[in-house]
């Protein structure tokens, strides 16, 4: 099951890489022309194994924002450019890069920044970390923001449970509405 996660994870990667460099390419000029530098960002995360990792994103906030959980930012902080990368979900096509590279999956539990202690010592508790995270998960078609660190740890825990391809590709298509309505994002 590991080697066919994996396998499938370089390859759709890959694919999508190729696929959507034309609009990574517009997405950082434009960034580049209205924003300027960094274009990109790498936030520490945890990663497999409670382990820290640097997870790619089109930068979407001043240089000067505090780093805390997506809900929590403050909407000064976000950029009008990055506020479109923000809803249509366009930041997080960088992760791509870090499922190529094999720190995250394509599915799994999404990737907390380090300052989430409380949904972070939850996880600890209920062996999350065993897995790669991923840039969608079971949470985020069921919720997303609007889940409490308890609904989010329980659904990373149902998905380890679950974890199949036939399950990593029903939240793949199960990510795909949410995304393009919008849905469940606070800032």
């Amino acid at each position: 099951m590991k080697i066919v996660k994996r396998l499938a994870d370089i390859l759709v990667s890959l694919f999508a890489l190729i696929l959507l460099s034309p609009l990574l390419l517009v997405v950082s000029l434009i960034s580049l022309l209205k924003q300027g530098k960094p274009v990109c960002i790498g936030q520490e995360r945890y990663g497999k194994d409670a382990k820290v990792i640097k997870v790619l994103k089109f930068r979407t906030m001043r240089n000067d924002a505090p780093t805390v959980a997506s809900a929590e930012i403050k909407a000064k902080y976000i950029t009008k450019w990055g506020a479109v990368l923000r809803k249509t979900s366009i930041d997080e096509l960088p992760q791509l890069f870090n499922v190529l590279k094999g720190d995250m999956s394509l599915v799994g539990p999404r990737p907390l920044i380090v300052q989430e202690e409380e949904i972070h010592e939850l996880r600890l508790k209920e062996g999350i970390y065993q897995v790669r995270p991923g840039i969608t998960g079971l949470a985020q078609i069921n919720g997303r923001d609007e889940c409490t660190n308890e609904e989010k740890t329980y659904y990373d825990k149902k998905y380890i449970q679950k974890m199949s391809p036939l399950f990593d590709l029903k939240i793949l298509f199960g990510t795909v509405l949410p995304v393009i309505m919008r849905k469940d994002i606070r800032q």
